[in-house]
């Protein structure tokens, strides 16, 4: 339904520069897979600062299905995923024929994957793992866990979907792993409506990637019409996964928005954070180790055990006060009941059902913190 909300869940950053940036691009004529591409694939190199290779993609749904496929997971194998985690991690390895497997969160306050939870579930058919950097707090055993993939020969993928700007111990996420799938979705901390970044410090990897995203065509319209090409070979079964000049344009913006962006959401994060401190609702993450940068990109609270989720969350909508779930676990979705089930994940299953997250963006006060946390604390009781 349409509600006038007094406090979003998410609200854009844009302002001028974004609206002059796509309007350049509509005059200038070119749409596709331009300079543009190129110029905010290279910035986004600079944010990841390793060596790294960047390769703009059209969402990170389709980051994920590239990083797959360029890991040749296939049929008969398995895939380890966070048991929290948005259904795209799931869907992606059924799609290519593999079997997805969850691995439980550390605790009640790190809801990041566990490296025993990850050792636990690892059989001879294991091929990838998947590390989700939950609401853009880093992963805390990554390092850990890219040294078993290694030490095992399995793949390591990190769903980068929530932290972009995130690091640990200097290090970016998003170069820990094999490749790294950034996502650029409305909601999210750069935000271009929809776009993903897919990410790798593998030249082959990266080579694998370009023409899977391209249809595996060797050269890319932009070649020839500059004469660079006259014609194209097809090395592999590819698919369109190219983003447009207009979102590349938005993103170029967007990405010099993103680190003062995610600094005010760490304002606010720690504000919602002494409004609850001493209070029933949790809130995850509080022990973050030494060297941890997170990108705030969500404010995920655990209500008190047994709490009536759906009266707080309409106590809230009373007050025009938006309010979500990440996630619904994938137990309770008709395509996945047969496959997955709580006693997989015992910790995940108790947070989701107890998880509620609040309004945060770039541009939201601290006032607007402190009305959130009044009715949310009123409604728990």
């Amino acid at each position: 339904e349409d509600m006038n909300w007094d406090i979003q869940l998410f609200k854009l950053n844009f302002d001028g520069r974004e609206v002059d940036a796509v309007a350049k691009v509509v005059s200038g004529g070119w749409l596709s897979m331009g300079e543009k591409i190129l110029d905010f694939e290279s910035s986004f190199e600079g944010l990841l600062a390793e060596k790294s290779y960047c390769s703009a993609v059209t969402n990170c749904t389709a980051a994920l299905h590239l990083a797959l496929l360029a890991l040749d997971v296939t049929k008969g194998d398995e895939v380890i995923i966070p048991a929290l985690t948005f259904v795209a991690d799931a869907n992606v390895v059924n799609i290519v024929g593999a079997t997805p497997v969850l691995a439980d969160c550390t605790s009640t306050d790190d809801w990041n994957m566990s490296v025993d939870s990850i050792e636990a579930k690892i059989t001879e058919r294991t091929k990838v793992v998947i590390v989700v950097h939950y609401a853009g707090y880093p992963c805390k055993d990554i390092g850990k866990i890219a040294g078993l993939c290694k030490e095992r020969g399995i793949g390591l993928i990190e769903d980068v979907a929530h932290a972009p700007g995130a690091s640990f111990g200097g290090k970016a996420c998003g170069t820990w792993g094999d490749i790294g799938c950034f996502s650029f979705f409305s909601n999210k901390n750069l935000s271009i409506g929809e776009g993903g970044m897919v990410s790798t410090c593998s030249e082959d990897l990266s080579k694998k990637i370009r023409y899977l995203r391209s249809h595996g065509m060797t050269s890319l319209t932009l070649d020839r019409h500059k004469g660079r090409s006259i014609t194209y070979d097809v090395a592999h079964p590819g698919l369109n996964y190219r983003m447009d000049e207009m979102r590349a344009a938005l993103g170029s913006v967007q990405l010099d928005k993103l680190l003062e962006g995610n600094r005010n959401r760490k304002e606010l994060t720690e504000h919602y954070r002494a409004n609850l401190k001493n209070s029933s609702v949790e809130m995850p993450f509080s022990d973050q180790p030494t060297g941890s940068l997170s990108a705030y990109h969500i404010l995920p609270v655990l209500l008190p055990a047994h709490t009536d989720r759906v009266a707080v969350i309409n106590a809230l909508k009373e007050k025009r006060i938006q309010s979500s779930i990440h996630y619904p676990p994938f137990w309770n979705f008709t395509a996945y009941e047969g496959q997955f089930s709580p006693k997989q994940a015992p910790i995940v299953a108790q947070i989701c059902e107890r998880q509620l997250t609040l309004p945060l963006f770039p541009t939201m006060t601290k006032a607007e913190v402190d009305q959130v946390t009044t009715v949310l604390l009123q409604a728990v009781g």
